[in-house]
């Protein structure tokens, strides 16, 4: 990992997550942040948006299942990879280069809105949202299951969960 360009984004998904399968079987999801700045202008007294970045971003493996069951267009996140360039002939024949994210961790923001956060059994998390916010909840996320006695992340009985 030395060497590597490790950066954090915060920005609203432009689409729903495309999640695809390799020749070798893995699963890797597919979507853009949109991350805009916005600063103050003292002049008029408002905020102005600045040029918006938009950050072409994959997931693998488990992490890809979770991006495409949890996440969707136009929620906020906040995600935390390291840019990978990669050059490759385009059908014009013109060479090109590309810098994509390739995400470690990735979440919603609380900044605006609430989540539920549900474990799944291959070690992973799956957020959903509870109260609105203007992030409309994956239906898999609105299934409540049963926390087994032994896990330290399920609420005892009789108390609210997270």
């Amino acid at each position: 990992m030395a060497g590597e360009t490790v950066i954090t984004i915060v920005g609203n998904l432009t689409a729903d997550p495309e999640i695809r399968t390799t020749g070798s079987g893995a699963s890797v999801a597919s979507f853009t942040i949109a991350s805009t700045p916005r600063t103050w202008n003292r002049n008029t007294n408002q905020f102005e948006d600045g040029q918006a970045l938009f950050m072409r971003c994959s997931a693998w493996r488990d992490l890809a299942e979770h991006c495409a069951r949890s996440l969707a267009k136009g929620m906020r996140v906040i995600a935390q990879g390291r840019l990978q360039q990669r050059s490759y002939q385009a059908n014009d024949g013109s060479n090109r280069t590309v810098i994509e994210l390739q995400v470690d961790e990735i979440g919603p923001s609380l900044r605006y809105a609430t989540v539920q956060v549900q474990k799944m059994q291959s070690g992973g998390y799956q957020g959903g949202n509870a109260n609105g916010g203007g992030y409309q909840q994956p239906q898999q996320a609105q299934q409540q299951s049963q926390a087994p006695a032994d896990d330290p992340w399920g609420a005892p009985a009789g108390e609210p969960e997270f």
